[in-house]
C-alpha cells in the first residue's frame, strides 16, 4: 500500500491522490510570445498600409496628377485637404503612429518601412506647412506697389438677411442673401457693396457656401456684401449665368438707397466658375446683349477680385485634359461645339475680352490648382495689364491648390485680409478723386455747426 508523507498529502487532490506533472511555466511563455509577435506582424502591415495612404496624401501636395482621368478627382481632393489641412493631418499621423508604436509595430520589418515613409511624409508636411506661412512674402510682393493699409475700425457684429428675390429667370426665382453691419449706419453714409458670385464648374454651388470669410470680414468693417445665385447648367446655357449676374448688380444699385449702399461703388469677386463670372462682368460693363430686359441699367463695377477663376473655353494654351471641351463645357455650358461657334467662345473667354476700361483687378491663383489651370491666369494677366488704364495686381500662390479659401487656414487667412487690403484701396481712392455732393442731412448739420439752432431753424 502506497503511504504519503506530509508533503505528499498537502499536494493531494480530494481524493488523496497524487496530482499528475503539469506542462513547465517555459511553454506557457513561449506561446504568449509567439501570439504577441504574430500580432505585431499584423499591425505593423497595417502600419504600413496607413503609411502609405498618408504619404500618398502627402505627395499629391506637391505633385497632384494631372492628365490622370482615374485620378483626376482624387488627386484633386487629397491636395486640396491636405495643403489647407497640414497642420492636421500631420496630427493625425503623429497620433497613429503613437498608438502602432504601443503596439509593438515598429518592431516589425512592414512597421519599420511604414515609419520611414511616414517620417518623409511628416517632411513634406512640414514644407507644406511653411509655404502657408510662406503666403504673406508673396501677398507683400504682389501688393508692393500698394501703400494702402486699410483703414482701422471697431469691428462690428454682422447681420445677414437670407433668400432675398432680386428677379426671375428660367421659371424660377433668382435669390441672394445680404451681410451687413449690424449696427446702422450714419446719417448720409453710403457704405460700399461687395458681390460675391459662388463656384461649382457652372453646374452646381450654393450661394451659401462660399465666399464667407471675405464677406464677413469686410462686412465686420462696414461693407453690405451680397452672395448670389444664378441659373445653373445643364438647364442654363452661357451666357445666362453672366446674364443673371449682371441683374443682380443693376438690382443692387437700383436698391440703393434702402440698401444703405454707394451705388457708384460695388466690386465683384468670385471662385473658380465664380471667378470666370467675375472676370467677364467687370469686363463686359453695360452690354446690352447680356442685359435682355434691362439694357439701359447701369451693371458696371468698381473692381474686381477674381480668385482661381476660368480665362479661356477655348483651352488655346493646352492646359486642360483634351476630353474638357468636347465632353464638358461644349454639350453642358455651350451646348455648341467651338468649331461651329468660335465667336461665342471667345465671347465667354475673359482673355479675348481685355480692354482699355477694365476696373482694378486683383487676380489671385494658386500654381498647384487642378481645375484651373494657372497658365491661363498668368496669360490673362500679362494680356490686361497691357491694355488696362487702371491697376492689374496679381497674386500667385506657391502650394495652393484650387478653392484654397473654402475654410479658415493660415493661408486662407493672409490672402483674405490682402483682397480687404486691396478693396479698401480702391474705395479710399475713389473717395478721395469722386465729387461727394453733400446729402441734405449733412448741409443741416453744417449750417447748424456754422450760425447756431435757432439761425437754422430760421432758414429750414
Amino acid at each position: 500500500m502506497l503511504v504519503l508523507d506530509r508533503g505528499d498529502r498537502d499536494h493531494a487532490g480530494p481524493t488523496g491522490s497524487v496530482p499528475l506533472p503539469t506542462t513547465p511555466r517555459r511553454w506557457d511563455r513561449t506561446i504568449d510570445r509567439s501570439a504577441a509577435t504574430s500580432d505585431s506582424g499584423l499591425m505593423g502591415w497595417i502600419y504600413l498600409a496607413v503609411s502609405i495612404n498618408g504619404a500618398a496624401y502627402t505627395l499629391t501636395a506637391f505633385r497632384p496628377p494631372k492628365r490622370s482621368r482615374v485620378l483626376y478627382g482624387w488627386s484633386f481632393f487629397a491636395s486640396w485637404v491636405t495643403i489647407e489641412l497640414a497642420p492636421f493631418h500631420l496630427l493625425w499621423q503623429v497620433i497613429a503612429t503613437a498608438l502602432f508604436a504601443s503596439r509593438g509595430s515598429l518592431r516589425t520589418r512592414p512597421g519599420k518601412v511604414g515609419l520611414a515613409l511616414t517620417l518623409a511624409s511628416w517632411a513634406g508636411l512640414a514644407v507644406s506647412i511653411r509655404r502657408s506661412y510662406g503666403a504673406r512674402y508673396e501677398i507683400r510682393d504682389a501688393l508692393r506697389e500698394l501703400s494702402h493699409e486699410p483703414t482701422k475700425r471697431e469691428l462690428a457684429p454682422v447681420r445677414v438677411r437670407r433668400n432675398i428675390v432680386f428677379g426671375r429667370a428660367g421659371g424660377r426665382a433668382l435669390r441672394l442673401d445680404i451681410h451687413e453691419p449690424a449696427t446702422p449706419s450714419e446719417p448720409g453714409e453710403r457704405r460700399p457693396a461687395l458681390i460675391q458670385i459662388h463656384g461649382g464648374g457652372w453646374v452646381i454651388g450654393f450661394k451659401d457656401r462660399q465666399g464667407q470669410l471675405l464677406m464677413k470680414r469686410l462686412a465686420q468693417r462696414g461693407w453690405v456684401c451680397f452672395n448670389v445665385d444664378y441659373r445653373l447648367s445643364p438647364m442654363a446655357t452661357f451666357p445666362d449665368h453672366l446674364v443673371d449676374v449682371k441683374r443682380a448688380i443693376a438690382w443692387v444699385r437700383e436698391h440703393a438707397d434702402e440698401l444703405g449702399i454707394d451705388p457708384d461703388f460695388i466690386a465683384v469677386t468670385g471662385g473658380s466658375a465664380g471667378g470666370h463670372l467675375t472676370a467677364l462682368a467687370a469686363l463686359t460693363s453695360n452690354e446690352p446683349q447680356y442685359q435682355p430686359g434691362f439694357e439701359e441699367a447701369d451693371t458696371s463695377v468698381q473692381a474686381a477680385v477674381p480668385f482661381y477663376g476660368v480665362y479661356d473655353f477655348t483651352n488655346r494654351n493646352r492646359v486642360w485634359p483634351d476630353e474638357f471641351v468636347p465632353l464638358f463645357l461644349a454639350p453642358v455650358v455651350m451646348k455648341c461645339d467651338p468649331d461651329e461657334a468660335p465667336e461665342r467662345y471667345k465671347a465667354a473667354s475673359p482673355l479675348d475680352q481685355v480692354r482699355a476700361s477694365a476696373p482694378p483687378f486683383f487676380v489671385i491663383h494658386g500654381v498647384l490648382d487642378l481645375l484651373a489651370p494657372v497658365e491661363d491666369a498668368r496669360d490673362f494677366v500679362h494680356r490686361l495689364r497691357e491694355v488696362s488704364n487702371e491697376p492689374v495686381y496679381y497674386l500667385e500662390l506657391k502650394g495652393a491648390q484650387h478653392a484654397f479659401e473654402t475654410f479658415a487656414s493660415i493661408r486662407a487667412n493672409a490672402v483674405v485680409e490682402a483682397a480687404e487690403r486691396f478693396l479698401d484701396a480702391v474705395h479710399t481712392a475713389y473717395l478721395h478723386s469722386h465729387a461727394h455732393t453733400p446729402t441734405a442731412a449733412e448741409v443741416d448739420e453744417a449750417m447748424t455747426d456754422q450760425v447756431g439752432e435757432e439761425a437754422a431753424a430760421v432758414v429750414r
